[in-house]
């Protein structure tokens, strides 16, 4: 098969080009249909529409998924059960986790509590046979860095299903040795932004689901390669890549970014969850102020 690009058209149409059961891995950031302004897309279908075109281009994933592959699903609240039930039921795929990306610096809401989380499924074609590399992405226990306990794993262990932005802003709620899918949104200030697309994913969050679900030389599909991000972990981690873009204008800002990439490189981001964000500065606290009882 004829990889290492991206293609400009229709994921439907490209994926019934591939041929039958000859990806490795695929991840897919589709849009959400919530309104985003995309270029050449219309992100505000009805609801039967959006969720008959899922069918189709989620069947069409599946048939070029090898036997023992990987399907990679982000999407947000709004037809996440939906798309569950639809890869498990109509797919038949099996769910081995359902990770929540959790990030602070969440999108304001007006009348609702501000959105700060997205949904990654993990679904296999296989439940017995299928690729899962725990030693490429274990992380430090708890028993290692807090207890000093010698029965703790020297390799360390695998990371929990919730990835947390900034563990410094969350001490009382979770250990930050525990949770450890700490990856924040790409924001306009950060230095990997690409400029070009608003819906860019963190390369440290693809390449922990590059890692643990596929091999070097096997081959990463993104059918809707957005800026690219998939397709230039793939590259940096000696993968074959191939994508599907609906807008040309991206599909040539995705090319100069793959261009400049040279197998190996590292990530972008920093690796270390802990220098993600600068820490807050500590101030002396204000001295409270009694407030006088109304009831009781």
């Amino acid at each position: 098969m004829d990889c290492d690009k991206v293609l400009v058209g229709d994921c439907l149409k490209h994926l019934a080009d591939l041929p039958l059961e000859s990806v490795d891995l695929a991840f897919a950031d589709p849009p959400f249909n919530i309104g985003y302004d995309y270029d050449v897309y219309h992100d505000k279908q009805d609801r039967a529409s959006y969720l008959d075109w899922s069918q189709q281009w989620m069947s069409a994933v599946v048939r070029v998924l090898k036997p023992t592959g990987t399907f990679w699903l982000a999407i947000g609240d709004e037809y996440a059960a939906e798309l569950k039930i639809l890869a498990q039921e109509s797919l038949g795929l099996t769910c081995r986790s359902w990770v929540v990306w959790y990030y602070t610096f969440g999108v304001n809401c007006k009348r609702k509590f501000s959105r700060s989380h997205a949904h990654l499924f993990h679904f296999v074609k296989d439940a017995k046979n299928f690729t899962f590399n725990a030693d490429e992405i274990r992380v430090p226990s708890a028993r290692m860095t807090t207890y000093a306990d010698s029965r703790a794993n020297p390799k360390g262990r695998l990371p929990d299903d919730t990835w947390v932005l900034r563990p410094q802003d969350l001490t009382a709620g979770w250990n930050a040795e525990e949770d450890t899918w700490y990856y924040p949104r790409v924001a306009g200030t950060f230095k990997e932004r690409q400029g070009f697309h608003g819906c860019q994913m963190p390369e440290r969050l693809l390449e922990r689901i590059v890692r643990v679900s596929s091999n070097e030389g096997e081959i990463v599909l993104d059918p809707f390669a957005g800026s690219g991000t998939t397709l230039a972990v793939a590259k940096k981690l000696y993968r074959s890549y191939l994508g599907f873009e609906l807008s040309p204008d991206y599909v040539e800002a995705i090319e100069a970014r793959l261009e400049a990439i040279i197998e190996g490189d590292p990530p972008a981001g920093p690796a270390n969850p802990r220098t993600s964000a600068p820490s807050t500065p500590t101030k002396p606290r204000r001295r409270r102020t009694k407030v006088p009882k109304l009831f009781g």
